[in-house]
């Protein structure tokens, strides 16, 4: 008697699994959504039709101006509430063994999904509307960030909302992995915000950021009130009754404070309550937000090193913040706080949560040769030309008074100065070394920052040498590598042992490519 061959068994299980997924429900967004989406619209409205019903009663009568503005209202809350419940009805999803499925869309249906093994975050957040409620947005991602054929969207999937409870469960399990599971210990708290940090963001570059977006809102709502001119006027007639150094002092410190406490504000909503913890299973979870709750979960296994970033007025208080170099958080914007574990702290709290997610980051770097020096002073040489060639123009050009003049004086002054110091401080950051499996590199003076790799996650080199770096035997090397930007490069090192130090690195990647004098 002989056996039959077993050829129908992958088919049987094949079989087996459509028949689980198709028994897996689809599950709805929460009907609270509704409820936030008519509170947000109605605040919307009203923000913009008080203004409208001011300008039309002012030429008309309030009774004719309220006729007008109130039905409208009505009648954009109405479709706009409408359109949310249609959305709400028609969108499902669900989650398998195998994918995340969801079917969207009015007009076109859309059915996307997403493997559940190239799921590397998942980002919670919700607004008070939405914690009052009871409800979160969820959005998980693949981490495909490079360039290619499908969208941005293609590679993400929002849930939006959906109850508090459901979030939690949905960012549990898409994140869980039996590999991991076994044998894992409990939640472990790495790092935990402190109001005092705040100290550290009037010093950061929002400050002056933010007070140039307060000059131009001045001019801009004195433009919507039609007389643009406003604000010069004003200033002519400060400057006219007060002189022209009180008034510009004045207005830099007024500028200054301003920016300062928005930057406050905005600091400490976006990070109150920060906390970094490394969860079961190998996840490291930053929860942050004080008017905006926001939760986001990476796997330590897509973790390929940190970055420790010291901006130049953070630096100067010995703080700096803690980004993560990790799969799935490829990031085009420095300083993206999408990939930022810890904000501006202590930088011995920066280091001691760098060293809780990657192991010891002490390491002695190597310098880089005196040429480098000379380089960045020729860059400051050029610095210097041109601002005394701009403010010769200026003074050739136009006619300005002394005071306007030394003032012009005075600030090319101060901007050689700083180019000068600049170009020494640069120098100074540069170095490159090994850490117990890493690579590490700093560079930068406006912005220092020191990248710890793992050597394990290098996937290439790429050498670059201009003509001035040739003559002068320097060369940059990148270390590329999936993650986080993609290269992270060691700048302006000698041209024969940057070599070495990556084949050293990461051996036998770069030795076929090398040729050694005996």
């Amino acid at each position: 008697m002989t056996e039959e061959p077993t050829d129908h068994a992958p088919a049987a299980t094949e079989a087996t699994e459509a028949t689980a997924v198709a028994e897996e429900p689809w599950l709805r967004l929460h009907r609270n959504g509704l409820k936030v989406a008519a509170i947000l619209m109605l605040g919307v409205v009203v923000a913009g039709g008080v203004p409208t019903a001011v300008g039309i009663a002012s030429g008309t009568s309030w009774p004719i101006a309220l006729a007008w503005v109130v039905p409208c209202a009505a009648v954009v809350v109405a479709v706009v509430v409408a359109f949310e419940a249609i959305r709400l009805r028609v969108t499902r999803y669900r989650v398998t063994d195998a994918r995340v499925e969801m079917i969207s869309g009015i007009w076109f249906k859309r059915r996307r999904s997403l493997a559940r093994e190239r799921i590397r975050s998942v980002d919670l957040s919700s607004n008070p509307l939405e914690r009052m409620f009871g409800v979160a947005n969820v959005k998980v991602g693949t981490g495909e960030t490079g360039s290619g054929s499908g969208s941005a969207n293609e590679r993400t999937l929002s849930l939006a909302p959906v109850g508090r409870a459901e979030a939690d469960r949905l960012r549990a399990e898409l994140l869980r992995r039996s590999a991991v599971e076994v044998g894992a210990d409990g939640e472990q708290r790495l790092a935990t915000w402190k109001p005092g940090w705040l100290k550290y963001a009037p010093l950061s570059f929002l400050t002056p950021v933010l007070a140039g977006a307060a000059v131009g809102a001045v001019f801009q709502v004195a433009d919507w009130f039609g007389n643009g001119g406003l604000p010069v006027e004003v200033t002519g007639n400060l400057v006219e009754e007060y002189g022209a150094w009180p008034v510009l002092g004045g207005g830099l410190a007024g500028l200054l404070l301003f920016g300062a406490v928005a930057s406050l504000i905005l600091q400490g909503e976006a990070w109150w309550n920060h906390r970094l913890d490394r969860e079961v299973g190998g996840t490291l979870r930053v929860r942050r937000g004080l008017m905006i709750s926001r939760s986001l979960s990476l796997e330590e296994q897509r973790i390929r090193g940190v970055e420790l970033v010291e901006p130049l007025g953070v630096r100067t208080a010995g703080a700096g913040r803690l980004d993560v170099v990790a799969i799935g958080l490829k990031t085009d914007q420095e300083g993206s706080d999408l990939s930022t574990l810890v904000p501006a702290a202590p930088m011995a709290t920066t280091r001691a949560a760098a060293e809780a997610v990657i192991g010891p980051i002490d390491c002695e770097l190597r310098g880089h040769p005196r040429a480098a020096l000379h380089r960045r002073l020729r860059w400051a040489a050029a610095t210097v030309i041109v601002l005394v060639a701009a403010a010769v123009t200026v003074n050739l050009v136009w006619s300005l008074p002394a005071l306007l003049g030394a003032g012009v004086a005075l600030a090319v002054v101060l901007g050689c100065a700083f180019a000068v110091w600049a170009a020494f401080d640069a120098y100074a950051s540069l170095g490159h070394g090994h850490s117990r499996g890493h690579l590490v590199s700093r560079r930068g003076s406006v912005r220092r920052a020191t990248v710890h790799l793992d050597r394990s996650g290098i996937i290439g080199w790429r050498l670059t040498q201009s003509v001035f770096q040739k003559r002068m035997g320097l060369m940059t090397l990148d270390a590329t590598t999936a993650a986080g930007k993609g290269h992270y490069p060691v700048i302006d090192a000698d041209q024969h042992e940057i070599l070495d130090f990556a084949d050293e690195s990461v051996p036998d990647l770069l030795r076929p490519f090398l040729i050694r004098n005996e």
